[in-house]
């Protein structure tokens, strides 16, 4: 997967379109993301204790890696990923403006 935790990436699809977050957890097995504040979700927690409340939570859902395009740091754009080698150390760069992601 070439989105990594801590990126920063812009939504293409569904309700958060063009909004973009930061990466918080990544799952390349299933190739999804979750992205900071986006693709929220409620979720109705039920009382743990007597006496307590139960609650409705607003929970960040993982998203498709298709559906999202990752954000370049260097130029600020939406921008597609590419591998090459530097002194026997893969390194991912930007496919717009060459420099090191």
């Amino acid at each position: 997967m070439k989105i990594k935790k801590n990126d920063t990436v812009k939504i293409l699809k569904g309700k958060d379109k063009n909004k973009s977050g930061k990466v918080i957890a990544v799952n390349p097995r299933n190739q999804r993301l979750t992205v900071e504040g986006l693709n929220l979700f409620k979720k109705h927690v039920r009382p743990r204790r007597q006496g307590e409340k139960g609650e409705v939570v607003q929970v960040a859902r993982p998203l498709n890696v298709a559906n999202a395009a990752l954000i370049c740091p260097a130029c600020h754009q939406t921008t597609r990923i590419g591998f090459r080698w530097e002194n026997g150390v893969k390194k991912r760069y930007c496919k717009k403006c060459q420099a090191n992601v």
